[in-house]
């Protein structure tokens, strides 16, 4: 049977002085997104940024499933709001992108699996809000910016039973954590389907079943060669597309 190919959208930075060639932009992601859709199974394929969107357009009719990548926050003028005092970087290019990336893969009901921004981003585009900080999110009692080993699980997360999720963890699961920001108010037509134990929504779903929208605020990737469970969640995706 043919492999799948999956677009991995690339995070966009700028060298410094010190490098070797300074004022520079670059694309890149971690390695741990290309190994973990080659493990499991998928054929990998890196989706620059760009803003022609004839370009976007062919590059999600190259692709039989879309992951959108961690990196910096979202604009939160996208979804109504000032900067917070503790927003981080944003790049208004790379939000281009993605959102229009996001919408003609939408319209085409290509299955998409959103990762630590990639989620954050699904939920707005689609109508949600962020905390920009998770210090606005009273509940919030645990750290979510992990200083230990990555590889490893760090906090538990509840899943409920009705979800893809469940599909690949059960009702709970330990996962990695490097976020300070997290979904404030769910997109109409999604559902939660995880969190942690103070509250802070772990995952969200697309409601219609005949369309894969999947977000997860975690770093599975980082977690899947080493976590056969995590693999399981990139294979569970990629038997979707």
């Amino acid at each position: 049977m043919k492999k799948k190919i999956i677009g991995i959208s690339c995070n966009i930075v700028n060298t410094k002085d010190n490098d070797s060639f300074p004022g520079f932009t670059v694309q890149r992601i971690f390695n741990e997104y290309v190994e973990a859709v080659k493990l499991a199974g998928g054929i990998p394929i890196l989706i620059p940024a760009t803003t022609d969107k004839d370009i976007i357009k062919e590059q999600v009719d190259l692709i039989d499933g879309l992951i959108i990548t961690g990196g910096y926050d979202v604009d939160p003028n996208r979804y109504g709001e000032e900067p917070h005092p503790l927003l981080s970087i944003i790049s208004h290019e790379r939000d281009e992108f993605e959102f229009t990336l996001l919408e003609m893969a939408t319209k085409t009901k290509i299955p998409y699996l959103g990762i630590c921004r990639g989620h954050q981003l699904l939920n707005v585009a689609n109508g949600g809000t962020l905390y920009q900080d998770l210090s606005e999110f009273d509940s919030c009692n645990i750290n979510h910016v992990q200083k230990g080993d990555p590889h490893k699980g760090y906090h538990k997360i509840n899943i409920t039973e009705d979800s893809n999720l469940f599909n690949v963890f059960g009702k709970e699961y330990r996962v990695n954590s490097f976020h300070h920001q997290g979904i404030k108010k769910v997109a109409e037509g999604f559902k939660i389907t995880a969190k942690s134990i103070d509250g802070t929504i772990e995952a969200i779903e697309k409601i219609d079943e005949d369309t894969f929208l999947l977000g997860v605020q975690w770093h599975p990737e980082i977690m899947a060669a080493s976590d056969s469970k995590t693999l399981d969640l990139f294979k569970y995706f990629i038997s979707k597309c």
